[in-house]
């Protein structure tokens, strides 16, 4: 016979604990709130054009009836502008207009590390533990013999006793170096990223916005590691026919230009960054939807060839992944691309570099990332 129980015997008995049951209301939210989050989406959509993201958030009005007479688009600016988010500007020509303030580019990295990296839990020293034991600041609860070279407060002197006691007896008390343990602490790494996105002009081709999830990935993984691991340090540098370094404030306008696709520029300059970085964990990664295409000559001329796989730029990108190997620095290519040829060309580069890759569209692209950058992070470089 089953066990079944009325829902008037079931409240009855949550009643008694202590337990009160009432109808599941929603959440409400306000008018401002309802259209931030749309905001903030497409705020980075349109690289922080204050001007274009309105313009869409009055069409979207429109189809989706978001406003209403008690609450309309520009209550919505006024709110904007009296809470800081946004700030009266002039651009380049000398119109004045309206721009997005420090305020509102930290929510946006905030909002970005909540899509994609949600499911964390939260870390409160921002320091990564490793799989090596060695001279770190967290216990692991684990005893060792003493070696030449442990630091006297290591020493557990109530373990080291319990052995003074143990091998030669009470009554005739002597502590040896044999008789010493001490607590092995958990050594905690560091780590040096650098984050390369490309921004050749096939990051927009065929009608495929690639830009935006390769832009909201950089600031969720910006935001992780400046708010979570604050001893570690990521750089950001964008390629397209040259590659160069930005900050991650930039990262919200961040365009896609007519641009080939320089991977040996972006390869070189991330190492040049890393091997500047005293730590001895570092690592690359790389999100790109195309082909190399495109290289600087030593004169300042650019060889660029669109047409398939051209061998001279595919071997001087295998030489910059071989260097980097050299340099203890793997590299993670994340190739948003499903063409059989570029993936071809992709194992053979992570084959060079003993790196690691990943085909991928663009749904769960972050998810990946950050699942690499823990395994990363837990090397320790001897």
């Amino acid at each position: 016979m089953g066990h079944s129980l009325s829902l008037t015997k079931v409240e009855r008995a949550a009643s008694d604990k202590g337990f009160f049951f009432t109808q599941f209301e929603p959440k409400s939210v306000s008018p401002f709130d309802k259209l931030f989050d749309i905001f903030k989406e497409l705020i980075v959509y349109v690289s922080g054009d204050f001007d274009e993201a309105i313009t869409w958030l009055r069409e979207l009005d429109k189809e989706y009836e978001l406003t209403d007479e008690n609450y309309t688009i520009d209550d919505f600016i006024n709110d904007l502008r009296e809470r800081g988010y946004i700030r009266p500007e002039v651009d380049g020509d000398g119109v004045p207009g309206m721009g997005i303030t420090a305020k509102t580019e930290r929510l946006i990295r905030q909002t970005a590390l909540d899509q994609i990296f949600g499911n964390l839990n939260k870390s409160g020293s921002g320091n990564h533990k490793t799989k090596k034991s060695g001279d770190g600041d967290e216990k692991t609860g684990e005893m060792r013999p003493y070696m030449y070279g442990d630091g006297l407060e290591k020493i557990s002197l109530t373990e080291s006793i319990k052995n003074a006691q143990v091998n030669h007896g009470i009554g005739d008390f002597e502590l040896t170096e044999e008789d010493l343990v001490v607590e092995d602490s958990q050594f905690n790494s560091q780590m040096s990223t650098v984050l390369m996105i490309d921004i050749s002009h096939s990051m927009i081709l065929y009608g495929e916005d690639r830009i935006t999830p390769a832009k909201k990935v950089a600031m969720a993984l910006a935001e992780l590691i400046t708010t979570r691991y604050p001893k570690d340090s990521i750089d950001i540098i964008v390629f397209g026919n040259d590659a160069w370094r930005i900050s991650i404030k930039e990262i919200p306008y961040l365009k896609v230009g007519p641009f080939h696709t320089n991977t040996v520029a972006g390869l070189q300059l991330a190492m040049d960054i890393l091997r500047r970085k005293r730590n001895s964990n570092k690592q690359i990664f790389m999100i790109t939807d195309g082909k190399p295409s495109c290289i600087k000559e030593r004169d300042g001329t650019y060889y660029m060839n669109s047409n398939g796989l051209d061998p001279y730029v595919t071997e001087r990108c295998y030489v910059q992944a071989a260097q980097a190997r050299k340099l203890h620095i793997p590299i993670t290519t994340f190739m948003i691309a499903r063409d059989p040829y570029l993936q071809q060309f992709v194992d053979t580069f992570t084959e060079a570099n003993q790196g690691k890759a990943f085909y991928t569209g663009l749904k769960g692209l972050g998810e990946m990332i950050f699942r690499d950058y823990e395994t990363n992070r837990k090397k320790r470089l001897k």
